[in-house]
């Protein structure tokens, strides 16, 4: 199995440097570039291909948010996943809204980063939990667009069984064992739906589905049930 290609975008050195020499000791991992600001990003991004991209959100001359919105525009094949220390809800909204593929936090632990990471390689949306709570419970409580039941409308009963659970936050596999079916099955049906919905990720397809009532709230965590 070849290496996940990583291209590392931060603007601090030796943090870039420290999350370089783990995903390398780890092994499993090729970074294929740095940059320290969200312009040198996207020009590296574009210039080497890589599988996943680790972005940070706040950085001079262009934004972590910016960048990935021009990344994803042009290949929306590379996961963006977004690392940093902001919880802000504008930030952790406005990536979202970007294409970002998850948002992590920068305190999570090595080991996790490498769950993650290989996670949304899989098919998988990476984001912290704190980060998942704030996130379903601001789309909570937003208005209801007027398209509620169109947009439901068009989705099968699979399908909706399958959007509650990615709206809990259970992975593929969690879903393929609840429902007896297998992993591969999963990832069709959520592609399904995204075509169906328009939407970019399951991040997105999770919170649109809390906001406009087509799945019940959750109410519990993946880790409780």
């Amino acid at each position: 199995m070849s290496a996940i290609r990583v291209v590392l975008v931060d603007d601090q050195d030796l943090f870039r440097k420290g999350v370089r020499a783990l995903l390398e000791d780890e092994g499993g991992f090729e970074v294929v570039g740095e940059a320290k600001d969200g312009a040198h990003g996207q020009e590296t991004v574009l210039a080497t291909h890589p599988d996943v991209v680790l972005m940070d959100v706040q950085m001079p001359v262009c934004t972590g948010v910016e960048a990935t919105r021009n990344i994803k525009a042009q290949r929306p094949d590379i996961h963006v996943i977004m690392l940093t220390v902001s919880d802000v809800d504008d930030d952790l909204f406005d990536a979202i809204k970007a294409g970002a593929d998850g948002y992590l936090l920068k305190n999570l632990k090595p080991e996790e980063l490498f769950q993650m990471i290989r996670g949304v390689m899989a098919g998988e949306t990476p984001i912290s939990p704190p980060v998942a709570a704030k996130l379903l419970g601001e789309f909570r409580k937003r208005p209801r667009l007027e398209t509620t039941q169109a947009a439901g409308s068009g989705l099968t009963q699979r399908e909706k069984e399958v959007l509650q659970f990615v709206s809990s936050g259970l992975s593929n596999a969690e879903i393929a064992a609840r429902l007896y079916i297998v992993e591969g099955t999963v990832k069709n049906h959520l592609h399904n739906i995204l075509e169906k919905l328009h939407l970019q990720n399951r991040v997105q397809a999770a919170a649109f589905a809390v906001r406009e009532g087509l799945v019940r709230p959750p109410t519990e965590t993946p880790e409780s049930q």
